[in-house]
């Protein structure tokens, strides 16, 4: 069965945006080590990772902030367009193992949808990852209206990621919350909602989103989301009810949530055939989850639908016939 995994970070030490992993202090060196060695890496320990637990392709991005904190608007801009020459070289010289999903940097948003459609038309990319805010502007402000309305364009989706860990007071004392543990998820399903109740998708309604983490919490909570906007819907009117956006215009993966409890529930919540196969390649095991979706108990044709054939489908992939 072939398999497709959609949200694997890399890097690319030539850009002058250093990456960082947020929870250093947390993090065993060892550990550290290993995903600082991976992130760059293509050949030595990617592809092997990948040919030994049956991963076809892997979907490419800049790990997490990327570019999203770098100040200097000169330089993200830089550092995006370099960024996608050097992803777009890299799935060339593995057009059947990789493909990738593009930077941009919305510290200027015209800028970044020129960037995008450059990616996609010219460099063949075929999405675009975002991680949460940037320098605290969320993506439903009017001044990302353009970027929305390229994505409608060109017809890709855009992935939106975490990034860095929210500063809350709740969190005090307690920092092992911070990052993929709670904050994560909260954080980035936070910025989900305001997609949506901003109306993001009343305005651009061919517009589509991933989130990964099953969902970052969001597909468990629609009924509430829906009872809520009944109560409150006179401040903030939409097209449909807050759920009906699940499903059509958001998507989730399964990245570094391997249970078959949250899979099921997520597929009930918005349909099997918005939900995606991911490992969060350095990260998680891929040997971890791939064990998770070939046990899934799901029938042949609907775990087809979330090892590739979604991801196939939402990112106009190549998918030879033989590995169907």
């Amino acid at each position: 069965m072939r398999r497709v995994a959609l949200e694997e970070a890399c890097w690319f030490n030539q850009l002058t945006t250093p990456w960082r992993f947020t929870t250093r202090p947390l993090s065993r060196p060892k550990i550290l080590d290993r995903y600082v060695s991976r992130l760059a890496d293509f050949t030595e320990f990617r592809l092997p990772e990948m040919d030994l637990n049956g991963i076809d392709v892997q979907v490419l991005s800049l790990g997490a902030p990327g570019l999203q904190t770098q100040p200097d608007t000169d330089v993200a801009v830089r550092d995006a367009r370099l960024a996608n020459d050097l992803l777009a070289e890299t799935v060339g010289r593995h057009p059947t193992r990789f493909a990738g999903l593009a930077a941009v940097a919305l510290q200027d948003p015209d800028v970044a949808a020129a960037e995008l459609r450059r990616a996609v038309h010219e460099l063949g990319l075929c999405g675009v990852l975002v991680n949460d805010h940037t320098l605290g502007h969320y993506l439903d402000e009017e001044r990302y209206g353009g970027f929305w309305a390229a994505l409608e364009e060109l017809d890709v989706p855009l992935y939106l990621h975490p990034g860095v860990e929210p500063e809350w007071s709740m969190l005090d004392g307690y920092p092992e919350l911070n990052g993929a543990t709670f904050s994560w998820a909260a954080s980035t399903g936070g910025h989900a909602l305001r997609l949506v109740y901003g109306g993001v998708f009343d305005r651009f309604p061919r517009a589509t989103v991933i989130l990964g983490h099953m969902g970052e919490f969001l597909p468990y909570q629609l009924t509430r989301f829906d009872s809520r906007y009944r109560f409150f819907g006179e401040n903030r009117r939409l097209e449909r009810r807050p759920s009906e956006y699940f499903g059509e215009n958001i998507k989730i993966t399964t990245s570094g949530v391997f249970s078959h409890a949250a899979l099921i529930a997520a597929i009930q919540a918005i349909g099997v055939d918005n939900v995606m196969f991911s490992i969060d390649y350095p990260f998680e095991s891929t040997e971890e989850a791939v064990r998770f979706l070939d046990s899934a108990p799901l029938s042949p044709t609907d775990l087809r639908r979330l090892a590739h054939g979604n991801a196939d489908r939402l990112l106009r992939l190549p998918c030879p016939t033989s590995n169907a």
